[in-house]
């Protein structure tokens, strides 16, 4: 599988390890050189400095083609504009926002952009540890009824959470190796 991460904070730089780890072929996106450094030197993915939101910078990414995009930046609203590029204008069948109003969880998700939310994650983990039943609201929702959505047998409906498998990506041309620091790249301004 190919995979394709907006945002190399904690979450993103731990995606990228894991799916990277489980030989999948991976490229994340940050703003900030610096953010790469959470990286493995393990790691043998592709790091490339950019802004996610931007349409030219996914394309040189090699966005195009992924089966995977996730869209794991600390801003719902930043997270929420690639994934709509990701999904609208470059075709990727499974895409995943990281969103933290619940409300805005569900309203994408039925929009087409599956959602992770970490608001309610963190609130039924914690009503777990307390031997309490969970808050009945889906932390992981798959996007809903999207035209590019290619495996109907894995999407589940709007209120369920996504298999865990699906979240289970080879170096695109133009793409720079973690670590290194690409000729081209964007201004740093930090985006995981």
């Amino acid at each position: 599988m190919r995979a394709v991460i907006v945002g190399c904070g904690r979450v993103g730089a731990t995606m990228a390890r894991a799916l990277d780890t489980a030989g999948h072929e991976v490229t994340i996106v940050d703003l900030a050189t610096r953010s790469f450094d959470r990286l493995p030197a393990a790691f043998r993915g592709s790091a490339v400095r950019g802004d996610g939101t931007d349409e030219d910078t996914l394309r040189r990414a090699g966005t195009e083609g992924a089966d995977l995009f996730l869209a794991l930046t600390e801003g719902d609203n930043r997270n929420i504009m690639a994934a709509q590029l990701a999904l609208e204008a470059l075709g990727i069948p499974r895409v995943y926002a990281k969103v933290n109003d619940p409300m805005r969880a569900q309203a994408y998700a039925e929009l087409g952009i599956g959602t992770i939310c970490r608001t309610t994650l963190m609130a039924d983990a914690l009503l777990g540890a307390l031997d309490q039943p969970g808050g009945g609201e889906p932390s992981i929702r798959e996007g809903a009824g999207h035209s590019h959505e290619t495996e109907p047998a894995e999407a589940s409906s709007p209120g369920e959470a996504a298999p865990a498998a699906a979240l289970a990506g080879t170096t695109p041309a133009g793409a720079t190796p973690a670590g290194a620091t690409p000729a081209t790249a964007a201004p740093a301004t930090g985006e995981g």
